[in-house]
């Protein structure tokens, strides 16, 4: 079931912070490898865990708790025992992904009145938050929500934008981040700029043919920075 009301799309900053994954299944693994992705130091706790679990944490021993960093990104510390009442309290963050309905609503209920987000796969009704279908190139992100609708659709609609802004957003994000410091370093506020007809024009098309030094120029005198 979709929420009926508006979501407020929010990125939300996870690096560094105690998130919680309940589950030892695919899903959770593919929860588990998003957040950790973003620098999240993360605790899974299942009973048992698949080997995609395992894997994210560099394997794993047949019991108790492993853990570590992640390719430097975030932690992810496994401990192989059923949820304890109460703990989502101490994160920041939880995701509960067992597939069995009377855990994921008791993580989620936990999770509300302790006041922490929390996401129940494939369970809307459960969530203070959903998970948009993302795409990534760099410091870009595209995500795509439905509301709960339909995770198919939105994982369509996210490789269809996907595919139709190509490649080089990494290098044009960076040339808009170059441009918005000097802005800001020359006193500017960089809210004032109509960035609508600057990106409308030929600065990403030069920057899709490798042109960056051209686009850079047409771009700051577009600005009216100087070089």
């Amino acid at each position: 079931m979709a929420h009926d009301a508006p979501l407020y799309p929010v990125s939300l900053v996870v690096a560094g912070r105690p998130c919680l994954v309940v589950g030892g299944g695919h899903v959770a693994a593919r929860k588990i490898e998003g957040l950790l992705a973003c620098g999240a130091d993360v605790t899974a706790v299942a009973p048992e865990m698949t080997g995609a679990v395992e894997d994210l944490a560099g394997g794993g021993a047949v019991g108790g708790a492993v853990g570590g960093a992640v390719d430097g990104a975030g932690s992810l510390h496994l401990e192989r025992r059923p949820y304890r009442a109460g703990e989502a309290s101490a994160y920041r963050l939880v995701v509960t992904a067992t597939g069995l309905p009377e855990i994921d609503h008791a993580v989620a209920a936990d999770a509300e009145a302790a006041g922490v987000w929390v996401n129940s796969a494939d369970d809307p009704a459960n969530c203070s938050f959903l998970l948009p279908a993302v795409h990534r190139d760099g410091p870009v992100t595209v995500a795509v929500s439905t509301g709960g609708s339909s995770p198919a659709l939105a994982g369509w609609l996210r490789t269809t934008v996907a595919d139709a802004l190509g490649p080089h957003l990494p290098e044009l994000a960076a040339l808009l981040d170059d441009a918005r410091g000097r802005l800001r370093r020359s006193g500017r506020s960089t809210e004032s700029i109509d960035w609508r007809p600057i990106l409308d024009g030929p600065v990403v098309a030069l920057v899709r043919d490798g042109r960056t030094d051209e686009a850079r120029t047409v771009l700051w005198e577009a600005l009216g920075l100087q070089r």
